[in-house]
């Protein structure tokens, strides 16, 4: 019995001292299978929901493209873990380099993995506002949140990854660029769903990457989001004419106007209910207890993520009202 339990105790600290030695070891636990949605482009399908240690923070979307001599990525997932598993993943489809990773934008979900494809030495691009992020105390806080909440998947080893080349479009709303004979279109959406939104046009396929502008089947994350704005991408998204869209969270979308509706009325209740309060003078907690929620409540992460959606556009509403005067 002794031997048995020092046989034990020994791999147990080999194992510990291997995760030490190699943060994102736990990658080997997670096989991400990505779904082709036309000739070119292939999209990783996180589960419904709230970011979570059971689910192993995949709960978002990511997607890369494979050109005739590498491939462009966009996002890189939630944990450096699932960063590292996409990288084996888009290995099986292809040996072509890893050319470049492009982020919609700087939310957790979205670019913890980014240190797993630093660590190939790939280039990551990025809209110039996210440098502002990453200068914050919120990023910090949500990294420190994160720690816990999806440890061991985010842990000490995590780090926030700055960008190689920070976009800027203040000539233009958008930045074409061409890679493998593959035509692609970077779009300005910022000020959205977050100061730093961008969307990935593949022009060859008529494949829209919408980031978190655009989600299908749940509720989607507002925060201090400007609604209006987003409202308002919304309405743009469609100009390019994409026959799939792949959102940020959710499955990938053909029929694009009505797949985006849930996210469209999602938007208008919350302004029009908080709006209503701020006018009426209805502090936050009485106005949120009044609202019949029963038209949303039933889809994945409203009951973690439709309070402080209500909240955020409850200081919104109240802005816009001074704005006005």
């Amino acid at each position: 019995m002794k031997r048995w339990l020092k046989y034990c105790l020994f791999w147990f600290a080999a194992a510990s001292i291997l995760l030490c030695l190699n943060p994102v070891m736990a990658a080997t636990d997670i096989v991400l299978a990505p779904t082709r949605v036309s000739e070119h482009v292939y999209f990783f399908h996180g589960q419904s929901g709230m970011a979570s240690a059971s689910n192993k923070g995949f709960m978002s979307n990511a997607g890369f493209v494979v050109t005739d001599d590498s491939v462009i990525v966009f996002d890189a997932l939630g944990t450096p873990a699932l960063g590292e598993a996409m990288l084996a993943a888009i290995k099986k489809i292809t040996p072509k380099p890893i050319r470049r990773v492009i982020v919609s934008h700087y939310h957790a979900d979205h670019i913890y993995g980014l240190q797993s494809f630093k660590a190939q030495g790939i280039e990551i691009w990025a809209h110039e506002n996210g440098q502002e992020y990453l200068r914050s105390d919120i990023a910090r806080q949500r990294l420190a949140e994160r720690k816990t909440d999806l440890f061991p998947w985010v842990n000490e080893h995590t780090r926030l990854i700055a960008a190689d080349r920070w976009l800027s479009f203040k000539n233009a709303k958008s930045i074409p660029f061409e890679s493998g004979g593959v035509r692609f279109r970077i779009i300005d959406s910022s000020g959205a769903h977050s100061p730093e939104d961008i969307m990935l046009f593949v022009e060859n396929d008529r494949v829209l990457f919408a980031g978190d502008l655009y989600f299908t089947g749940r509720i989607p994350f507002v925060g201090n989001a400007d609604s209006k704005a987003w409202l308002a991408a919304l309405d743009r998204m469609l100009e390019v004419q994409p026959v799939t869209v792949i959102p940020g969270h959710g499955a990938a979308s053909s029929n694009t106007k009505q797949d985006m509706q849930l996210t469209k009325d999602y938007l208008i209740f919350l302004r029009k209910k908080m709006g209503e309060a701020v006018t009426d003078m209805v502090d936050f907690d009485e106005a949120y207890k009044k609202v019949d929620w029963t038209p949303f409540e039933k889809y994945p992460a409203f009951q973690q993520a439709n309070r402080l959606n209500a909240y955020g556009t409850y200081i919104l509403m109240e802005q816009e009202s001074l704005d006005k005067k």
